[in-house]
């Protein structure tokens, strides 16, 4: 069983890096913005550790961890980590003195965060729960930089490179939900189940997912999106429906391909903030380029990792004035990942509803389609990036 980790932060930013930290190490996470929801959430949930930012609405950080130690008198000590950007002694001791029994400055580094965490569990939380990183899918975020780039060409096609040719056991999401094409270009009518049927239910788990998970002739599993745009609106971002759908995949696959669509709502929000990799595909002309520098801006104000978004260069030898040495010295940053034109086989795949990675996997598009998934598998058993916090407004 996973431990879970409160994380109590009024800073929405804070929370997405935390949350996004903490469920690659394996570990459970639950959310507070104020004081008293902190508060709240420890009574009703149990968490098995806090980190409790000291600034807080309501209630600040003192306040809720003197109110939690007065509230659990000898009954589970549940351990504090107090997060503060502050790094005076004297602030140290009045968390201390409220009952925190760990103190760390921000900005730090994920590391010595996870570190702390593991040894407060490993000294309060009971022996069955799992205090450090256990193997969990990867989750890949596709976004295309504007309409017709070929994100989803790209996505459906990676998915099935990935299972037929690498052996990877792998799901792919439309997470288009008001107008995915999925089931246009894989052929597959308005009767399959869909996201709709996980999100209507009481709860969510994996025996739910099974059931509605489509399997596609090449191998590859497909979870669809609703089919009427109406209906969208039952995935719900305040009840963050896709974060708990991923989170319940990522045991059950080696790899989560979401083809994402490229409105940046809270739903799209919390699959990237979920997302290992973000692959944003483009093409070599102006307009692109432009939307993939507001795009790369975006990100970093979300402090989203630099690291963990490729940028993928779709048509990479079609002519369109601007070379790829051009568009890397645009966007002041190197491309990552190039795949050859052909225009014509893609799209007779799209209307056929065959992917070429499937009818056609020897074709020019399909070899470099297969280059692109084993520089993907490769690159996806690197340990991550250390995790810097950006200086928080507390």
């Amino acid at each position: 069983m996973a431990a879970r980790i409160l994380v109590v932060d009024d800073d929405p930013n804070v929370q997405r890096l935390l949350s996004y930290t903490l469920k690659q190490e394996g570990y459970e996470v639950l959310v507070a913005a104020d004081g008293a929801e902190a508060v709240r959430r420890w009574s009703n949930e149990h968490p098995d550790l806090m980190l409790l930012d000291v600034m807080l609405p309501k209630f600040d950080g003192y306040e809720v961890a003197t109110k939690i130690r007065a509230e659990e008198g000898t009954g589970k000590h549940t351990p504090i980590i107090m997060l503060t950007a502050e790094a005076d002694v004297e602030q140290k001791v009045r968390g201390l003195r409220a009952g925190a029994d760990d103190y760390q400055v921000k900005p730090f580094h994920a590391a010595e965060l996870m570190a702390r965490i593991r040894s407060l569990l490993a000294r309060f939380a009971p022996q069955e729960l799992m205090v450090g990183r256990h193997l969990l899918g990867q989750v890949h975020a596709y976004y295309g930089a504007k309409g017709g780039v070929g994100t989803t060409t790209i996505a459906i096609n990676a998915a099935i490179a990935l299972h037929r040719e690498l052996g990877r056991k792998v799901i792919l999401i439309d997470g288009n939900l008001q107008f995915g094409d999925h089931r246009v270009f894989l052929d597959l009518g308005l009767d399959r189940k869909s996201i709709v049927d996980i999100v209507i239910a009481t709860s969510i788990d994996q025996e739910l997912l099974r059931n509605v998970i489509v399997k596609h002739d090449s191998g590859v599993d497909l979870l669809l999106a609703p089919p009427s745009p109406e209906t969208a609106e039952l995935v719900s971002s305040e009840q963050h429906h896709m974060v708990q759908i991923i989170d319940q995949l990522r045991s059950m696959y080696d790899y989560i391909l979401i083809d994402i669509d490229k409105r940046l709502d809270e739903t799209n929000l919390d699959v990237i903030s979920s997302a290992d990799a973000l692959f944003v595909v483009m093409t070599a002309d102006l307009s692109c380029l432009k939307n993939v520098r507001l795009v790369l801006e975006t990100m970093s104000q979300l402090a989203f990792e630099s690291g963990k978004l490729q940028l993928v260069l779709n048509r990479s030898n079609a002519f369109t004035g601007i070379n790829v040495k051009n568009a890397e010295s645009a966007l002041k940053r190197r491309i990552d990942h190039q795949i050859v034109n052909e225009y014509r086989g893609a799209i007779s795949a799209l209307n056929s509803g065959a992917p070429f990675m499937f009818t056609k996997a020897d074709s020019l598009l399909g070899r470099s389609v297969l280059d692109f998934a084993r520089a993907v598998d490769r690159g996806s058993k690197a340990p991550a990036d250390a995790l810097q916090f950006a200086h928080a407004t507390s």
